[in-house]
């Protein structure tokens, strides 16, 4: 379990290396600072290390390329999906290797993040920006493809509290999915409102984070929790 301190160490080093984004694995880890759930996850540099990992994590496993130089690891082929076993990371680790070294030659690779793939659930969205005049605004709404269409988001200056959290969810089209829509399962709502609490309190603590989003958060049914499984963060240090 990382603690405040490593949430600092890890917006530090960044800043120290004239970097203006987290990467992916870093981001996770500032997630687990502040106590938000999110995918077991390991940070590798070699097709062993990447089966180890997956091993100790267990399957299905996702694969994605770190990079500070590739802003959408699809298209170079640096995401490989559903790993079900140490033959399939290995062969995995390698395949997006070679297209990444084909497709981006220009790019620094850090390493390969080797994360458990959440099951399937309803995706959301939780993200920040930090205005000039009310500081950190934190947003809610339905995740995945539907951000970008439906546009349909909840917004409070943080920090915020879990009746606030509640509120924004309400307010959104996301909630009708949460309760059960058409025989659908209820959705863990509660773990939502923790994970946006929590959230909040992680941007109006760390001012270096200018923008930030979790998308998707996958949430589970009733009683199986929230989980981030990409995070973003933009600093300005």
């Amino acid at each position: 379990m990382r603690s405040m301190s490593d949430a600092r160490s890890i917006i530090r080093k960044a800043c120290s290396e004239g970097r203006t984004k987290l990467l992916e694995h870093e981001a996770l880890d500032l997630l687990e600072a502040y106590g938000i759930p999110k995918p077991p996850h390991a940070f590798v540099n070699s097709a062993a290390e990447a089966v180890n990992a997956a091993r100790r994590i267990g399957f299905p496993i996702a694969l994605k390329v770190v990079s500070p130089d590739i802003l959408h690891k699809s298209d170079v082929g640096g995401v490989v999906l559903g790993l079900q076993s140490e033959d399939e990371v290995e062969q995995g680790f390698n395949e997006l290797m070679n297209n990444v070294k084909a497709k981006a030659p220009y790019a620094r690779v850090a390493g390969v993040l080797v994360q458990w793939m959440v099951p399937n659930g309803l995706e959301t969205i939780i993200g920040a920006t930090r205005d000039d005049m009310f500081g950190g605004v934190i947003a809610f709404g339905l995740g995945g493809v539907f951000t970008e269409v439906l546009r349909d988001v909840s917004l409070r200056v943080s920090p915020i509290g879990e009746d606030d959290a509640r509120a924004m969810i309400r307010e959104t089209r996301a909630s009708i999915l949460l309760n059960g829509f058409r025989g659908m399962s209820k959705r863990d709502s509660e773990a939502l409102v923790a994970a946006l609490v929590k959230f909040s309190l992680l941007i109006d603590e760390n001012e270096e984070i200018v923008e930030a989003d979790l998308n998707p958060v996958i949430a589970l049914e009733e009683g199986r929790g929230a989980y981030a499984a990409d995070a973003r963060f933009v600093l300005k240090c």
